[in-house]
């Protein structure tokens, strides 16, 4: 695994080295080129200017804020030199939270950081038990690609997990969502069906199939094509209305079952009998 970030985890007067790794693989994505429809020729991508449909190149283009409608501020390489911050290297804690303080849609890009070298281990291992005992949180501020990003240290296993946060300012107020503001009364007989069908539902996180099955059906016809096969395509049934109360009944029936141990077949004795065999 190759590292993308070299530096330092440094809270108060204790500095560990470390490196930081993408916790995800890219190379799982499925990704497609661009083909034109008659030659199947690979389609590059062409800078042209939206207004006179000039072509442009690299040299020609520069960055634009928009303030106002039509109206842009341009800004510059050496703008953007002006707000580097003065480390790229420490991700410089500034405290410890709770778990339950952090909101899960501030969750953004995963990171694994690891010790950097043997030396290294023996302080990293003690902050990885630390957080781990603690059930706090370390956040903290690191430059990634000469961007300052807010990011979340987590124990995780024997490691530390790095989360890039979000801003809050980006996250929308979900009392923003239509029909949340209706009052409806719950039926405390229709409330407790729903807990039991949630309780015979529970089961462990590593138990539930979280394979992603878009891709793996896109594979499939993707191979298909491939061999020159026909591609099959299975139509979604409708699903009948069925009222609540006999939809939670029936359910919680289905759950139990599916519970419930097979009973191993009985295995039925063949006799064999064997064919002289003349010499």
């Amino acid at each position: 695994m190759r590292a993308i970030w070299k530096g330092h985890i440094r809270f108060s007067l204790v500095t560990i080295p470390v490196r930081i790794y993408s916790a995800i693989d890219t190379a799982h994505t499925v990704r497609f080129n661009q083909l034109s429809k008659e030659e199947k020729n690979p389609v590059g991508y062409n800078k042209v200017d939206k207004v006179t449909g000039k072509a442009l190149k690299a040299d020609d283009i520069v960055k634009g804020y928009q303030y106002e409608p039509g109206q842009y501020v341009i800004v510059s390489d050496e703008d953007f030199d002006k707000v580097k911050l003065k480390s790229t290297k420490i991700i410089e804690i500034e405290g410890f939270v709770d778990r339950e303080e952090v909101h899960p849609t501030l969750y953004d890009t995963a990171y694994f950081a690891g010790p950097d070298g043997e030396v290294a281990a023996k302080t990293y291992s003690l902050l990885c038990t630390a957080l781990g005992k603690s059930g706090k949180l370390g956040v903290g501020r690191v430059v990634i690609r000469d961007r300052e990003n807010v990011v979340l240290l987590s124990p995780h296993e024997k490691g530390i997990l790095l989360y890039k946060l979000r801003s809050t300012e980006e996250i929308r107020d979900i009392s923003n969502v239509p029909d949340l503001d209706h009052e409806t009364e719950i039926d405390e007989e229709q409330l407790k069906m729903a807990n039991m069908l949630i309780d015979s539902l529970s089961k462990t996180f590593d138990d539930i199939n979280t394979a992603d099955r878009y891709r793996d059906a896109l594979m499939e016809i993707i191979n298909a094509k491939i061999e020159g096969k026909e591609i099959v395509t299975i139509e979604e049934e409708e699903q009948p209305t069925v009222d609540i109360m006999t939809a939670l009944k029936d359910s919680i029936a289905q759950a139990k079952a599916a519970k419930k141990p097979m009973q191993k077949a009985k295995k039925k004795t063949k006799t064999v009998k064997k064919k002289a065999v003349n010499g």
